[in-house]
């Protein structure tokens, strides 16, 4: 049975800290669902009505466009291990651009990492956990370093290139170029 909250509890919180990714879902009123895994350590809990996630530079940027045109996100962790538990995060995003005056209040809690493109900030609309008794176990063995040392390897001039080149979702929905 799923129970419903208006904001994070603190049992919550404390699951969540002992995860070690979650995904992001996002949608504009038509077009594709947008659902991608996050880790990296770049979640952050501001309070129990607003978190944040560093975002990165990936092969697209739904989540911003998704933002953007309509605000609606839902993240979801999971437990992996002994104790079973799902727990959602409704809320309305708001994306942060480090030309955005915000930015420099927000990276503070984070560390910075080269190729973070954006700060996801999400009000918290609503929180639900779950069960989860039918997602398999699984043992955390540690975190890839791949993509860290592919935008690395890219450079400044490269990476600010393949930023520049986002300026639509998959679907068509234009992004902000201060994104």
């Amino acid at each position: 049975m799923a129970d419903f909250y208006d904001a994070l509890t603190d049992a919550q919180i404390e699951f969540i800290g002992k995860q070690h990714m979650f995904c992001n879902a996002s949608a504009h009123s038509t077009g594709r669902v947008n659902l991608s895994p996050k880790g990296m350590d770049t979640f952050r809990i501001l309070d129990n009505n607003t978190v944040a996630y560093l975002d990165m530079l990936g092969s697209g940027n739904e989540t911003c466009a998704h933002i953007q045109n309509d605000g609606r996100v839902t993240l979801m962790f999971c437990s992996y291990d002994q104790k079973p538990l799902i727990l959602r995060i409704y809320g309305k995003g708001e994306v942060v651009a480090p030309s955005d005056e915000k930015w420099n209040d927000l990276i503070l809690h984070f560390d910075e990492i080269f190729g973070q493109r954006q700060i996801i900030l999400i009000h918290v609309e609503s929180t639900q956990d779950s069960c989860g008794f039918a997602v398999p176990r699984y043992e955390f063995v540690k975190e890839r370093e791949t993509l860290k040392k592919a935008i690395v390897k890219m450079g400044e001039a490269e990476k600010n290139a393949y930023f520049a080149k986002q300026t639509k979702s998959i679907d068509g929905l234009p992004i902000s170029p201060s994104s």
